[in-house]
């Protein structure tokens, strides 16, 4: 059974498909080093503008300090795009494929259709497993409870509650894999920030954060 990552307890070791850039050893083997694991999905553009540029910056300034960073691309929506095959594309070319390359490219921000830098840190796949579960009001509430664990308690504006129970509903009723490090880490989408300090306790999860690591990772490498 998988493991839940927990906040300020051991890391679980992501399930890992496969590496398609470099290789990283287990997080066992990591013990010492401030490891940042950034989670991407190829058809995330702004995991292209944003979250891998500042991870490639944090890799390229605190790596020798002793700050270790890689990535895992997951699929947890649109499971036709986000694909072992397309992020091999993306690794091997520099090109970005389906919606994010057009939106790039309208942005002036590819050039020759292919991203601005390089991809210096490891890559690896998430471990993807066929879901056949039943949508029910029960696994409705613990998707959302998972997420939103307040859920119950916060007073929603008028409508908004049943607006999360119907997206959610929806989300679970198109779901075809489990994404299981996606899972594991509890995490609300694409770009997310995975920050375990030097003795491999999980110290951080962040979704969607830009240029708010760097304090962390300054403060977990002097300790």
């Amino acid at each position: 059974m998988t493991k839940t990552a927990i906040i300020n307890e051991p890391a679980p070791q992501p399930e890992i498909e496969c590496w398609v850039q470099g290789y990283e050893p287990p997080l066992s083997e990591l013990l010492g080093q401030v490891v940042l694991i950034e989670v991407i999905q190829v058809n995330c553009t702004g995991c292209f503008i944003h979250a891998l540029p500042e991870a490639i910056r944090l890799h390229e300034g605190y790596e020798a300090k002793g700050l270790k960073v890689f990535a895992i691309a997951t699929a947890f929506e649109h499971y036709e795009h986000n694909t072992l095959e397309n992020l091999q594309h993306l690794l091997e070319t520099g090109e970005p494929v389906g919606a994010p390359k057009q939106q790039l490219e309208k942005a002036g921000f590819l050039e020759n259709g292919k991203l601005p830098y390089q991809i210096p840190i490891s890559v690896a796949m998430d471990r993807l497993v066929v879901c056949n579960d039943k949508v029910t009001e029960k696994s409705i509430n613990q998707f959302i409870l998972g997420q939103i664990p307040d859920f119950h308690e916060v007073e929603w504006p008028e409508g908004r509650k049943e607006d999360i129970y119907r997206q959610a509903e929806e989300h679970l009723k198109n779901r075809q894999y489990h994404a299981l490090t996606f899972e594991m880490y509890k995490l609300q989408g694409t770009p997310s920030s995975i920050l375990i300090d030097k003795q491999g306790i999980l110290r951080k999860v962040s979704f969607g954060a830009v240029n708010v690591l760097e304090d962390d990772i300054r403060q977990l490498l002097s300790e």
